[in-house]
């Protein structure tokens, strides 16, 4: 991998450092980046200020890189937030477009920046971190579920536009990751009484999922895999729960995987209360 450049969005902790750091290892070229830029000691990348909502601030990365090497191999859009669970009427619109803001459309601004780079010079990959929810909708996080299943859907089909191009897209899906993911989602802004027991049961079986789920590391090492795939394939589930849940969403009954969805969140236990 000497001598290729890649881009990882989001790389200031969490997946998105795992990812870059693991990048380096593997003789990329690596610039991570977040909203402030951090120091770049004690890491084997450089860290640039990137906001992915501005096109004036993409641009100007995607510039800088350019001038430094003339080209961009990778391009890892793992920048992204989200909401604590909550009812999906909680958020109001303001807020949907907010985390829309980040999560999709920033991954479409930095990918229709470096695609005409990836295409003068004939090859190219782009990999964007997903999710399990991408696939199978949790309850009390339909924003954040919604935002991956756009992920999925724009990346599958510019994956078909661009592989005659040289450049291949792929997807990540990882499930729950001991991350600060949880801590650094946002409230939702309309809470609502009726939402109250079920909501904070939610948010109990989310924190016991993150704290037991799988190391940044794990997603990392499918990002490389992707990443250097003679024949790249468009998903790539991380860590063993999200190849289960794979599975079970191919192959299982649509009635059993319902009902094992609410036994997990006890929807049906909850039901009245707050009525």
């Amino acid at each position: 991998m000497k001598n290729k450049i890649a881009i990882v969005t989001g790389a200031s902790s969490g997946i998105g450092e795992a990812t870059a750091e693991r990048l380096a290892q593997a003789g990329y070229t690596v610039y991570g980046t977040s909203r402030r830029g951090t120091s770049t000691a004690r890491r084997s990348f450089a860290m640039l200020p990137l906001d992915v909502t501005s096109d004036a601030s993409v641009e100007a990365l995607v510039d800088e890189v350019l001038k430094k090497h003339g080209r961009i191999d990778l391009l890892v859009n793992n920048a992204g937030f989200g909401v604590a669970p909550a009812g999906a009427e909680e958020s109001s619109i303001e807020q949907a477009r907010a985390i829309f803001e980040t999560n999709f459309f920033g991954l479409i601004r930095m990918t229709c920046a470096v695609v005409p780079h990836m295409r003068a010079q004939g090859s190219g990959r782009i990999i964007n971190i997903s999710s399990v929810l991408g696939f199978l909708p949790a309850p009390y996080m339909a924003l954040y579920a919604a935002t991956k299943h756009a992920v999925e859907g724009y990346s599958e089909s510019l994956d078909h536009e661009l592989r005659t191009r040289g450049i291949r897209v792929s997807l990540v899906e990882p499930a729950y990751t001991n991350t600060q993911f949880d801590a650094n989602a946002l409230e939702a802004d309309t809470r609502l009484d009726e939402y109250h027991a079920v909501r904070m049961n939610a948010i109990e079986v989310v924190r016991k999922a993150i704290e037991s789920g799988d190391r940044p590391s794990v997603v990392a090492d499918v990002v490389l895999k992707a990443a250097s795939a003679a024949k790249p394939k468009i998903r790539y589930t991380a860590g063993k729960l999200a190849g289960r849940l794979r599975l079970l969403r191919t192959f299982a009954p649509a009635a059993l995987l319902d009902a094992a969805v609410r036994k997990e969140m006890r929807l049906d236990a909850l039901a009245s209360v707050g009525k």
